[in-house]
């Protein structure tokens, strides 16, 4: 049975205070693989031995992090939940053959129903 309600509350924590848990719905999750170009790499690189923030990486991780975070609601909606706790957020960069990297994000959680 799916909701048309939004998932509007999402916690790293295993609840929510002043909230009781009423149905737990199974675990959800949602990825993200976006690749990074060789140039990018290269300057990120370089930035990296002087200091500093590599501005074009957190960008990346931010829009891969949203993607995942966004597929690991929707299937959470999916199941007819309001809420997902216990969310954990993974980062693992992946060497392709011609020595570019792609960078994978994976969101997990709980999708659960909240009073």
């Amino acid at each position: 049975m799916s909701s048309n309600k939004p998932v509007t509350l999402v916690s790293t924590t295993h609840g929510f205070e002043g909230r009781r848990i009423l149905e737990y719905k199974g675990l959800v999750g949602g990825d993200a693989i976006l690749g990074a170009n060789m140039f990018r790499d290269f300057f990120a690189g370089i930035r990296d031995l002087v200091g500093g923030r590599s501005g074009s990486y957190e960008k990346v991780l931010r829009k891969a992090k949203q993607e995942a975070v966004e597929d690991m609601l929707e299937q959470a909606r999916e199941l007819g939940a309001n809420a997902v706790v216990g969310v954990d957020l993974d980062y693992e960069t992946i060497q392709v053959q011609d020595g570019g990297s792609m960078l994978m994000v994976s969101a997990s959680g709980t999708a659960v129903v909240v009073e």
